[in-house]
Protein backbone atom coordinates (compact mmCIF):
# COMPACT_ATOMS: atom_id res chain seq x y z
CA UNK A 1 0.00 0.00 0.00
CA UNK A 2 1.13 3.19 -0.78
CA UNK A 3 1.93 5.81 1.83
CA UNK A 4 0.96 9.59 2.20
CA UNK A 5 3.87 11.93 2.71
CA UNK A 6 3.71 14.04 6.10
CA UNK A 7 5.83 17.48 6.58
CA UNK A 8 7.14 18.67 9.84
CA UNK A 9 9.17 21.56 10.20
CA UNK A 10 10.49 22.01 13.94
CA UNK A 11 11.35 25.57 13.76
CA UNK A 12 14.08 25.02 17.29
CA UNK A 13 16.57 22.76 14.99
CA UNK A 14 15.43 24.13 11.91
CA UNK A 15 14.61 21.03 10.02
CA UNK A 16 12.19 20.20 7.68
CA UNK A 17 11.00 16.20 8.07
CA UNK A 18 9.29 13.81 5.17
CA UNK A 19 8.20 10.83 6.22
CA UNK A 20 6.19 8.24 4.57
CA UNK A 21 6.59 6.43 7.60
CA UNK A 22 7.19 6.83 11.36
CA UNK A 23 11.41 6.70 12.06
CA UNK A 24 12.22 4.12 13.77
CA UNK A 25 15.67 2.73 15.32
CA UNK A 26 16.54 -0.03 12.95
CA UNK A 27 16.38 2.63 9.52
CA UNK A 28 20.04 2.89 8.27
CA UNK A 29 20.95 6.56 7.89
CA UNK A 30 23.02 8.23 4.92
CA UNK A 31 24.15 11.79 3.78
CA UNK A 32 22.60 12.61 0.50
CA UNK A 33 24.65 15.83 0.33
CA UNK A 34 24.02 19.57 0.87
CA UNK A 35 22.76 18.59 4.44
CA UNK A 36 20.18 15.92 3.45
CA UNK A 37 19.59 13.01 5.00
CA UNK A 38 17.75 10.00 4.54
CA UNK A 39 16.64 7.26 6.51
CA UNK A 40 16.51 3.59 4.69
CA UNK A 41 14.47 0.94 5.54
CA UNK A 42 17.35 -1.66 6.54
CA UNK A 43 15.63 -4.60 4.14
CA UNK A 44 14.60 -2.89 1.14
CA UNK A 45 16.89 0.57 1.20
CA UNK A 46 13.73 2.21 0.20
CA UNK A 47 13.63 5.91 1.45
CA UNK A 48 11.50 6.41 4.51
CA UNK A 49 11.81 9.35 5.81
CA UNK A 50 14.09 12.74 4.53
CA UNK A 51 15.83 15.26 6.62
CA UNK A 52 16.60 18.70 5.50
CA UNK A 53 18.44 20.44 7.86
CA UNK A 54 18.97 24.57 7.72
CA UNK A 55 15.98 24.22 5.61
CA UNK A 56 14.50 28.09 6.82
CA UNK A 57 18.11 29.26 5.27
CA UNK A 58 17.48 27.53 2.11
CA UNK A 59 14.05 29.81 1.22
CA UNK A 60 16.32 32.85 1.40
CA UNK A 61 19.11 30.97 -1.38
CA UNK A 62 18.53 32.94 -4.59
CA UNK A 63 19.02 29.02 -6.40
CA UNK A 64 17.22 26.53 -6.23
CA UNK A 65 17.82 23.19 -4.01
CA UNK A 66 17.29 20.00 -5.59
CA UNK A 67 16.54 16.59 -3.63
CA UNK A 68 19.06 13.76 -4.99
CA UNK A 69 16.18 11.53 -5.32
CA UNK A 70 13.63 10.68 -7.99
CA UNK A 71 10.23 10.77 -6.71
CA UNK A 72 6.94 9.33 -8.38
CA UNK A 73 4.09 11.62 -7.40
CA UNK A 74 0.51 10.57 -7.74
CA UNK A 75 -2.65 11.56 -6.05
CA UNK A 76 -3.75 9.31 -2.78
CA UNK A 77 -6.95 8.14 -2.66
CA UNK A 78 -8.85 9.08 0.15
CA UNK A 79 -10.35 6.65 2.44
CA UNK A 80 -12.98 8.95 3.99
Amino acid sequence: MEKKLTFRYDREVDILYIDKVKPYSEQETTELGDDVIARLNPITEEIENLEILFFSTRLLRTNLFDLPIAADLRLALSND
